[in-house]
């Protein structure tokens, strides 16, 4: 098994020291999250301003799953919200579906 703290070949190597949940809001934000009907790209509404979840104890399962890894320490650093959540969009390849989506609604 891999640890799941070291990017890929293609990513800058991330410090093994930060294992725990920055509390960057980006996996609540850009992902989709069906059990929450929460669209991709957009941030849960129970999310808090200083990205806390208001649901934590009782959050769905797949919430639960999570579990942070090297894109916590790529996305984490960066100082905005919409900006995490653009570059959490681009390391899953997920930003044409995000406008794809956009452009639906």
């Amino acid at each position: 098994m891999t640890d799941p703290f070291t990017a890929p070949l293609e990513y800058a190597p991330r410090s093994v020291w930060n294992r725990e949940c920055t509390a960057c809001g980006a996996c609540c934000s850009a992902p989709d999250i069906a059990a929450l009907e929460k669209p991709l790209g957009v941030p849960c509404v129970h999310l808090d301003q200083g990205c806390l979840c208001r649901i934590y104890s009782s959050r769905p399962q797949v919430c639960r799953n999570y579990d942070p890894d090297w894109v916590c320490g790529e996305v984490a650093p960066i100082p905005t919200l919409e900006g995490r959540v653009h570059r959490f969009l681009e390391i899953y390849g997920l930003q044409d579906e995000l406008l794809e989506n956009r452009f639906r609604s």
